[in-house]
């Protein structure tokens, strides 16, 4: 409640009168006449109507939510988004089988927004709107995977850092990977989700509990800084496993499982901050990104549709000392509403391209009015050749343009159950031109950046329940994606199938889709992966020759068929495949690294070496690639940039016994025998080896010390599995012979 309204309620308060009135015999200071006295009785009941006034002051005070805010220029920032979660699903707005103790917390001594809106039901482009407070028609990002953050476009993580403020990221999704461009003004963006493959794998994300490991080991080396971070988790994204206790707890309901898993994890964020003493220090922003539809109006999942369960989400901001507890704020309002809010709470002047508005003067009770929120779904339209949706939140109403309009009182039908068009012809013609000025006020010039996607990301998202086809719309008139809900009711059966490794019954409905969409790449793909999956390979490889027939130069086909040679050994004809999926696109990261492991292991150094770099322009956090490409370099003479690359490794993964192993055996080549048998016996520590214990033998004679020599000659030949026979016959003449030196 404001200061204002606060003193409008105390001058309400009916107080009796004194028990005489003020006249002339009582103007004592002016006659200086003698206090008429008071009674006893009066003045017991005017200390006791004192008393009551004192303690209903304290109750309003501490019951009473305050909208003091106090905004501060030293404020660390924590925004924390959770993906796929719906408002509805949380304790904190009233789901009774929630079990999310964390996020209740922040929202009982922080501020909850009951009607908070995304602006596109999908992972990428509605992150694009949080860190720019732009509507997607102007940052031009419309979906997952085939879009570029334009660098013109300025980042909330940008602005921040100009402030001073030390910036870094841990996601756990490929859709936010950062070669899509949001990494923009981040010091760190830790999107290492597969740090042991090569490739990332189909699946791309990584659960809370290693997203929370890398926000705790950066916070521990840089606490003493101010900070802007960004922690994202992905967890309640299809498909639902949470892990144990969790998996046992929700069994009937998966979903929310996955929730509590995330929200235990958002706890031990909080936990750390406030272990660093950092949480009165640090305004707290969580938010969905989008929700998660339950079939209630034909989807399962988001992005087709822009109903409430996958457009109305949690936003939760809480600051110790610097918001009011308790505040609920019913006003309408949207996504693109954090990033000026942010800026606000930090005193930093707002660029004038955000479309999105503070909300810190709804906190205060200075604004009530609900805002107008745009939004809208490209996914239909480029991922199966259906409509797009564009729609309009206004008030009490809900429009959606579509082939077949919709519009929705949702005071009054908060389900959606009714579409009124027919019966508010006058509010549908109002919501129409409010949609149509509200794009045209906030369209960018800029033409949108749109890229080709690589056929490894098509993939990534098909798994995550992104991608089936990329085929190009069709032409003319498309589709309304309300007709076409057994079609997608039978591809997420597909879906449900694949996440639970039945293989064979997905096959069956691929094997349909197949014949349905003949003309899109990826129904080829989807098919021989279920094939490839139950190691029917030459059935895949039959299925992927065929669509490669019919549609030349696809990169998703190409790939695929690279992959699979790769997986029956078919060396050759894998590299015959990437190299030809190269000529079609030379930045094409799977076809580089595949192309460089398999020319460097049949011999060709220096065209390897060529690829291997290529590639680390990509994804230079790439495990795989760097030990590959650093045993490139020691192989061909390169010692001193080779060990370079180890040392870094080293750093980044100090457990690593095989990059010990490597560093170990390059310093002996280089000839610096002290670190080369220092970090051996490191590697040693972290796991023994036949390659290890043989070239710690070969450093230690050369230093003189046979002693040593012979120990771990032995060790190495008491179990050198997948040694040659050749080393090991000379490993047993070279201990002989060190043996002998010792008799002597």
């Amino acid at each position: 409640m404001s200061k204002k309204r606060r003193k409008k309620k105390r001058k309400s308060l009916h107080v009796p009168p004194p028990v005489k009135s003020v006249t002339k015999e009582t103007k004592i200071i002016e006659d200086k006449k003698p206090l008429k006295k008071i009674s006893h009785k009066s003045l017991i009941y005017v200390l006791t109507i004192l008393l009551l006034l004192i303690a209903f002051g304290f109750l309003f005070y501490f019951l009473i939510p305050r909208s003091s805010v106090k905004r501060d220029t030293h404020l660390n920032v924590l925004l924390i988004t959770l993906d796929t979660t719906r408002a509805d699903r949380l304790g904190c707005y009233g789901y009774e089988k929630a079990k999310t103790p964390n996020l209740d917390f922040l929202a009982l001594n922080g501020v909850k927004f009951l009607n908070a809106y995304c602006q596109v039901p999908l992972t990428f482009p509605s992150h694009c709107s949080i860190l720019t407070g732009m509507y997607p028609l102007y940052h031009g990002v419309r979906n997952n995977g085939s879009y570029y953050l334009r660098p013109d476009i300025t980042t909330l993580a940008e602005i921040v850092k100009s402030q001073g403020l030390k910036t870094a990221a841990f996601v756990s999704s490929f859709t936010v990977d950062s070669r899509f461009g949001l990494d923009q003004g981040f010091d760190s963006y830790d999107d290492n989700f597969a740090a042991e493959q090569a490739f990332k794998a189909l699946n791309s994300e990584r659960e809370a509990e290693k997203v929370f490991a890398s926000f705790a080991s950066w916070l521990d080396k840089n606490h003493e800084q101010q900070f802007f971070l960004w922690v994202h988790f992905f967890d309640p994204h299809l498909p639902y496993v949470p892990p144990p206790p969790f998996r046992e707890e929700f069994q009937e309901s998966p979903y929310d499982g996955e929730i509590a898993y995330m929200d235990f994890y958002v706890g031990k964020t909080v936990k750390k901050l406030r272990e660093k003493k950092l949480l009165d220090k640090t305004f707290i922003v969580l938010a969905g990104d989008h929700g998660e539809a339950f079939g209630e109006k034909g989807e399962d999942g988001h992005g087709v549709f822009l109903y409430e369960g996958t457009m109305k989400v949690p936003l939760i901001f809480y600051a110790e000392n610097h918001l009011p507890q308790k505040k609920v704020v019913k006003a309408k309002v949207r996504l693109i509403d954090i990033m000026p809010s942010i800026l606000d709470m930090l005193r930093i002047p707002m660029e004038k391209e955000i479309q999105g508005e503070s909300l810190l003067p709804y906190i205060q009770g200075k604004k009530k009015i609900n805002l107008p929120s745009y939004m809208e779904t490209y996914f239909p339209r480029e991922n199966y050749g259906w409509s797009e949706l564009v729609g309009l939140v206004d008030g009490d109403w809900k429009y959606i343009h579509a082939p077949r309009e919709e519009l929705y009182n949702l005071k009054v039908d908060p389900g959606e159950t009714k579409n009124v068009i027919v019966e508010e012809k006058k509010v549908l013609t109002e919501k129409k031109e409010r949609l149509k000025a509200l794009i045209a006020k906030n369209t960018s010039p800029v033409k949108a950046e749109k890229r080709e996607m690589t056929a490894e990301e098509r993939e990534r998202l098909r798994s995550l329940g992104y991608v089936e086809f990329s085929g190009e719309p069709s032409k003319g008139s498309l589709p309304d994606p309300k007709d076409r809900i057994e079609e997608l009711k039978m591809m997420t059966q597909a879906e449900i199938y694949e996440f639970k490794e039945n293989y064979q019954e997905a096959a069956k409905i691929y094997e349909k889709v197949l014949s349905l969409r003949p003309e899109a790449p990826t129904s080829y793909v989807n098919l021989a992966l279920m094939y490839a999956r139950m190691e029917r390979f030459d059935e895949a490889i039959s299925v992927l020759e065929e669509g490669n027939k019919k549609i030349s130069n696809s990169s998703v086909l190409l790939s695929r068929l690279g992959h699979t040679y790769m997986l029956m050994g078919r060396l050759k004809k894998a590299l015959d495949v990437w190299q030809a999926l190269l000529r079609i696109d030379p930045n094409y990261f799977d076809a580089l690294l595949a192309s460089a492991w398999i020319l460097d292991f049949i011999g060709n150094k220096e065209e390897a070496r060529s690829s291997f770099e290529k590639a680390l322009t990509i994804e230079p956090e790439n495990k795989f690639l760097r030990k590959n490409y650093a045993m490139n370099l020691a192989t061909t003479g390169k010692i001193q940039e080779a060990i370079k690359i180890y040392e870094q490794l080293a750093e980044d993964y100090p457990d690593d016994y095989e990059i010990r192993q490597d560093l170990g055996i390059a310093y002996g080549y280089l000839g610096d025998l002290s670190k080369a048998i220092d970090t051996l016996k490191k590697a040693l520590s972290l796991r023994p080896t036949p390659t290890a214990y043989y070239n710690l033998a070969v450093a230690m004679k050369k230093v003189g010390n046979i002693n040593e020599a012979v120990h771990y000659l032995r060790l190495y030949l008491e179990n050198p599995d997948g040694e040659s026979e050749q080393k090991i016959k000379n490993a047993q003449i070279e201990l002989q012979s060190l043996e002998k030196m010792l008799k002597r």
